[in-house]
């Protein structure tokens, strides 16, 4: 059984004159231990996947349908309590912004222990040793001291690993970590990546890894789910969709990588912008902006095809595959 089953999601929100759909019949699934990568620019719906699956929508967005499973239960049927349970001690989720997430006026110490006594009936003293446990975990240099500082009193990226720590205090089944090196310089990126990903793999914690960028995921995560415009558009392995991408956009999203291009030159980029919820295209959302656009792209949105261990939502490439299918069975 998946730990995270997620079927046919629909979220939507409900504006002055009209209701706009974020997320359009979104699935996947999720094993124990397994590292997820969802992937696209802003506003293809990656951040508000993972906000619905821990139900911290604000409105005026809604889940409108589908079933989000966890663990063999349905959290849309969950009370606020029991949800507020699951919340940080079983998913645990690391947002962009270390200082949007820790608050400024309390110690790391006082937000690590009140953390830990949300969810657990346990002193502060030892509240205090499991907190200095996880800063160790997560290669913090002289944790006790760090109980006492505050948030700004740290780097950035000293802030973040604090961040990681948190989310590791209660011995989470799954991590959903959106985008949590936006905004660290390059160098810290990596070394937060590395510690995330060794983490996640010592203590058997399912990862979902919210990012824009294809080279990150390519290191971390051993499935991709690729998003545009509220629709995943290609998912299955992250090798096989990274080595040999079907999707135009997932083809863009490669080429627009900076060791795609030759040093010197201009960086390669998708033409156009992703679509706003109010003005979304007919048929294929993507079809503006792809150089392989036909009139059926623009009349009819296409189905989920699959090849090999590849899904794509393309009707350029289901074309092409029936071609080369045909000319086998010919040969």
């Amino acid at each position: 059984m998946s730990l995270l089953s997620v079927r046919d999601l629909v979220v939507k929100f409900a504006m002055r004159h009209q209701t706009l759909t974020a997320l359009d019949q979104i699935s996947f699934e999720l094993a124990q231990g397994e590292r997820l990568g969802i992937v696209g620019e802003s506003g293809a719906g990656k951040s508000i996947t993972g906000f619905a699956i821990l139900n911290l929508l604000s409105q005026p967005g809604f889940i409108a349908g589908g079933k989000i499973m966890f663990d063999g239960k349905d959290m849309a049927s969950l009370s606020a309590e029991e949800m507020r349970l699951i919340r940080g001690d079983r998913i645990a989720m690391i947002f962009q912004d270390p200082m949007v997430t820790l608050n400024p006026v309390l110690t790391i110490g006082e937000q690590m222990v009140e953390t830990l006594q949300a969810h657990r009936k346990i002193s502060r003293r030892d509240a205090e040793k499991i907190a200095i446990v996880k800063l160790r975990e997560v290669y913090i240099p002289a944790p006790e001291e760090r109980l006492s500082q505050y948030p700004h009193e740290l780097s950035g990226g000293m802030r973040q690993r604090i961040i990681i720590a948190i989310a590791l205090l209660l011995d989470p089944q799954l991590i959903i970590a959106d985008e949590p090196t936006t905004a660290l310089d390059v160098t810290i990126q990596a070394d937060i990546m590395e510690l995330l990903l060794e983490l996640c793999t010592n203590n058997k914690v399912s990862l979902i890894l919210i990012t824009h960028d294809l080279g990150v995921v390519s290191q971390m995560t051993e499935r991709t789910l690729v998003m545009y415009a509220g629709k995943i558009i290609e998912s299955g392995k992250t090798r096989e969709i990274v080595n040999d991408p079907q999707h135009p956009y997932t083809q863009g999203l490669i080429n627009a990588l900076p060791q795609q291009t030759v040093p010197g030159q201009q960086l390669k980029q998708i033409p156009g912008n992703m679509p706003g919820l109010g003005s979304l295209p007919s048929g294929c959302a993507f079809h503006p902006r792809c150089d392989f656009a036909t009139d059926v792209c623009k009349k009819t949105a296409p189905e989920f095809v699959s090849f090999a261990d590849v899904k794509v939502a393309c009707h350029e490439v289901a074309r092409l595959h029936q071609t080369k299918e045909a000319e086998a069975k010919d040969g």
